[in-house]
């Protein structure tokens, strides 16, 4: 039997407008389900990984389908706690143009922001376990959740676990003291970073220099320094960087960086016209993840890692649904979109 992947974090209920419309001129919603593991979690299943999703969701019919959607694409929900009364929720506005996308959030209270340690099992859970995985949106949630994290990496590091973050800062669910006071204990247990072009300065106070992510400045050689900082900080064993160049709400260029506390190595950049972004960064780390798992080189691992996540910026909704064989085309140059017959 093949060692699993685990991944911890919330599934929410993902509530958008048709098309473009904006919040105040909708009346019907889409409805699907989302969130930074659960994201994790599908890809690395569409990969032929053998991954469990840890979380906990409400006992009726609304957590049900959310166990469901998850189920669909082979991922083990065996040891979602059942209990509380809240699915969280997050209303998303997708953006165009010069108009940002923007989201709301209605999470607080949720069953997995109330979850208690007995909840989860985790010498149960890590059996058989070769990597664990989540994000600073968990600890983000609540105190408890803080504490189960922080639980969960412990044990995992003397299960000789990998256990990666995507740090992954949200400044609607934390301040940057709070993040960094918890981050700072937590990632003492983490193996493989990794953060976006600002979650460094967010979250440590390590910043880019000749970058200004607002104006869509993206310095990629001053994240060598960023990488080297954090790996000073908390000896990473691998510290990944995904590099965002805002053109437009519609238009990024995306690369990225991976670090090994000797050498870096960077992807190749690549200019996307966004579908919709939202788990971006989560198919990156699920990509990451996956080409680790599977023994790729540092370098291919990056281009597989950013391949994947450029693609996923082409689907709806915040699982990726592609195939090893696409990202694999798409890392090997095949970039041209042309109508396969």
């Amino acid at each position: 039997m093949s060692k699993r992947v685990v991944t911890f974090g919330e599934l929410m209920l993902r509530l958008t407008p048709d098309g473009y419309h904006r919040f105040l001129q909708s009346n019907i919603y889409h409805a699907s389900y989302g969130g930074g593991e659960a994201n994790v979690a599908v890809s690395l299943s569409n990969f032929g990984l053998n991954v469990s999703f840890v979380s906990k969701m409400p006992k009726h019919e609304i957590g049900q389908a959310g166990i469901d959607s998850l189920r669909k694409y082979g991922v083990d929900t065996s040891f979602v706690a059942r209990g509380g009364e809240r699915v969280g929720i997050y209303f998303l506005e997708k953006g165009a143009s010069q108009r940002p996308s923007k989201v709301i959030y209605d999470r607080a209270g949720s069953a997995v922001a109330l979850a208690l340690k007995d909840d989860f099992d985790w010498d149960k859970i890590f059996a058989n376990v070769q990597w664990f995985h989540f994000t600073g949106i968990t600890p983000a949630l609540s105190s408890n959740l803080a504490e189960i994290c922080l639980e969960a990496c412990k044990i995992a590091k003397k299960k000789q676990i990998t256990v990666s973050c995507d740090l992954n800062y949200r400044s609607k669910l934390w301040s940057k003291e709070d993040a960094k006071k918890i981050m700072s204990e937590i990632c003492k247990y983490v193996d493989v970073c990794i953060a976006n072009e600002e979650d460094a300065e967010d979250i440590f106070s390590i910043k880019a220099k000749h970058t200004n992510v607002t104006l869509g400045k993206i310095d990629h050689e001053s994240y060598i320094g960023v990488a080297r900082e954090l790996n000073k900080k908390f000896n990473f064993s691998k510290i990944a960087i995904t590099l965002r160049s805002s053109i437009s709400a519609n238009d990024n260029r995306w690369a990225a960086m991976l670090y090994n506390g000797k050498d870096h190595f960077f992807s190749k950049e690549y200019l996307v016209h966004i579908v919709d972004r939202v788990g971006g960064g989560d198919s990156f780390g699920a990509g990451l993840i996956y080409s680790l798992v599977s023994g790729y080189s540092d370098k291919e691992a990056v281009e597989f890692a950013v391949a994947a996540s450029c693609l996923k910026h082409t689907i709806e909704g915040d699982y990726n649904q592609v195939s090893i064989d696409e990202v694999k085309k798409l890392a090997n140059g095949d970039a041209s979109g042309r109508v396969q017959r």
